[in-house]
């Protein structure tokens, strides 16, 4: 008998979209994404003592027609095993977390958008890509 096992890697996310209301600088400096904490979780099947990372990227700034707010201005704060808090960026992945071997991980993302005075008004969007890496 014979048995073949491959590496594979699988991430979920509890859903596909954010979205942060809107809300008044003067009493929210900070504004969380709607609907709570983003749930993730990872499953990776590798060699062992093989670093398996999850990360993400902003596509760019966010942008609502010319105007743009920096993607710097999101944040988050991360709960679970290996999962770590970061900020957006559009120049480089940034970690979300890291893991030794084979295994499952489980964590939430937390979103912010920092609220400001100076941001023009409209409806601004960018993508956010997560890259789950199991060598």
């Amino acid at each position: 008998m014979t048995a073949t096992v491959n590496s594979l890697a699988k991430l979920t996310l509890s859903r596909g979209t954010l979205s942060f209301p809107e809300a008044d600088p003067d009493t929210t400096a900070a504004i969380p994404a709607s609907g709570g904490p983003l749930t993730l979780t990872a499953k990776a099947r590798t060699a062992i003592g093989s670093t398996i990372t999850l990360s993400v990227q902003a596509s760019a700034d966010l942008q609502s027609g010319l105007d743009t707010i920096p993607i710097s201005k999101i944040a988050w704060t991360a709960t679970g095993p290996g999962f770590v808090d970061g900020v957006l960026s559009s120049a480089a992945a940034q970690a979300v977390g890291a893991w030794v071997s084979s295994g499952s991980w489980s964590g939430t993302q937390s979103y912010v958008l920092s609220n400001s005075w100076d941001y023009v008004p409209g409806t601004y969007s960018a993508t956010l890509t997560y890259t789950l890496t199991a060598p």
